[in-house]
């Protein structure tokens, strides 16, 4: 390949167009009217406007895309994650254009796209799953007695579902069939599909993902786990790798596991399978993403691999640059999510004018972002405005660097994340290891954040007191009133 079309806006696409440059490669960006003057738009080496903000006219618009393939004689098409990223419908449609889709195959795609018929395709190599259904829910009655053999509480959840849509928790039976009914609905709204399963509700669980990357000559390998907990609404807002808590043994039986998921639909590229650790420390398949995750640096991180970069080769028919015995961990990445939300006020997306945007920087620091100074955020589309990430010699280390690159992370204009995720550095839960999927429910409230505020202030103030008067000792004689500074960072003051 010569010519890369990223399918994508954002952080993501800048990412991937960085990659492509340091292959010697060119790089197409499409976008819309509301990403016009976007940092990736002005990075790629050809940059095409395919249509209005919202993406249903623009970065879903599958036809205009391949036009623009052609248009630009660009051989393959990177899809990044979100968007056309998991459309089986459109990586057919790539490749009967005769361009490369970088990606899995379609069929790939449309097995582990459904998590019902992804259940059905990895029974045969002995995969842990919850104890459940392993078909649509369509007689109500039945499924009341399927979920009293399960046992209470039980998960109700949408077959071709994600980011908790179609998902009902069901505590006792007389609430069954109300529940029921509420998760097929959602599901058909979110989905277009309201074929819903149930399984045992993991009271307790931690979310562990597997990076696998496959090729198309037989090599799958495992490319170590990301601790995936920390959520909002069963979103992802911290993640980090390794996990603090998987035993060498149970790293590696999980790698072997994930790597039988991925040969259960032949899979080529890279790909995330996802787990659930109890509270025993058993652990269950829950799904397969057939793309890039959001959380991927972290293993980039700890692994030293561009994973882009192997995409690309394996999409080339290339055999992986690597072997499972080349593999070790390097130290700990922690990443958090840099959205455009008030933590404050229920974790409500925030839109307005970046009056000031100033990532941190230094050793061991990583800002993937998509926005400058000045750039209004969206409506439109994700309210996530950049990927923060750290890398420690050790995790302490890592959660001190997150830390300190929070607090010279200067964002003024909307409101982020930033003080949750610092609020998350310094909770004893997440320090110790001691944590599970409900951590904002069971740790966070807007009023803690509150008091995190002050207690910084105060320290702050301490800081500034103690200098102040060393100052005025040093200089008792010729002390003279200086202009007030004013600084700004993440401590609040």
């Amino acid at each position: 390949m010569r010519k890369i079309l990223v399918a994508n806006r954002g952080e993501i696409a800048l990412r991937i167009m960085k990659s492509i440059r340091e292959m010697g490669l060119r790089s197409v960006a499409i976008y819309s009217v509301a990403d016009a003057n976007a940092p990736f738009v002005k990075y790629a080496d050809e940059s095409v406007c395919i249509g209005g903000p919202a993406s249903s006219d623009s970065y879903l618009r599958m036809d205009k895309i391949l036009d623009v393939c052609k248009e630009l004689q660009v051989d393959g098409i990177h899809p990044g994650y979100g968007f056309l990223s998991e459309n089986a419908e459109f990586a057919r449609m790539v490749k009967e254009n005769g361009i490369t889709f970088i990606g899995p195959s379609p069929e790939a795609m449309e097995i582990m796209g459904d998590k019902l018929s992804a259940k059905a395709a990895v029974k045969e190599y002995n995969i842990p799953m919850v104890p459940g259904t392993d078909e649509a829910i369509e007689d109500i009655p039945e499924a009341k007695k399927i979920a009293k053999t399960i046992g209470y509480p039980i998960l109700i959840k949408a077959s071709a579902g994600g980011g908790g849509k179609g998902m009902r928790v069901v505590e006792k039976e007389e609430d069954f069939e109300e529940q029921m009914n509420l998760a097929i609905n959602e599901a058909v709204s979110a989905f277009g599909n309201g074929a819903v399963f149930i399984e045992r509700y993991v009271g307790s669980p931690r979310h562990i993902e597997i990076q696998v990357m496959a090729d198309s000559h037989g090599n799958v390998v495992p490319i170590f786990e990301r601790e995936c907990s920390i959520q909002r609404r069963h979103q992802k807002v911290i993640e980090e790798a390794p996990s603090s808590v998987l035993t060498p043994e149970m790293r590696k039986e999980m790698g072997e596991k994930a790597c039988d998921v991925a040969r259960a639909c032949d899979y080529t590229g890279a790909g995330t399978v996802e787990f659930l650790l109890d509270e025993n420390h058993n652990f269950f398949f829950l799904e397969m993403n057939t793309r890039l995750q959001v959380e991927h640096p972290v293993t980039e991180m700890i692994s030293g691999i561009d994973l882009v970069q192997e995409q690309i080769r394996v999409a080339e028919g290339k055999a992986l640059s690597f072997k499972q015995e080349d593999l070790k961990i390097n130290g700990h990445a922690i990443e958090v999510r840099v959205y455009a939300e008030d933590p404050a006020n229920n974790f409500l997306p925030d839109i307005g004018l970046l009056k000031t945007y100033s990532p941190p920087t230094g050793l061991g620091v990583r800002v993937d972002d998509g926005f400058e100074e000045g750039m209004e955020i969206p409506i439109y589309y994700d309210p996530m405005i950049s990927k923060l990430i750290v890398h420690g010699k050790d995790r302490q280390d890592a959660i001190n660097k997150m830390i300190a690159a929070i607090e010279d992370y200067e964002i003024i204009g909307i409101e982020t994340t930033l003080p949750f995720c610092k609020y998350v550095m310094k909770h004893e839960a997440f320090v110790s290891g001691n944590f599970d999927t409900h951590f904002v429910n069971n740790h966070f409230s807007p009023e803690k954040l509150e008091t995190t505020l002050d207690d910084d202030l105060l320290e702050a103030a301490s800081i500034i007191g103690a200098i102040f008067v060393e100052k005025q000792s040093a200089n008792k004689k010729e002390y003279k009133a200086e202009e007030p500074k004013v600084w700004r960072n993440n401590r609040g003051f």
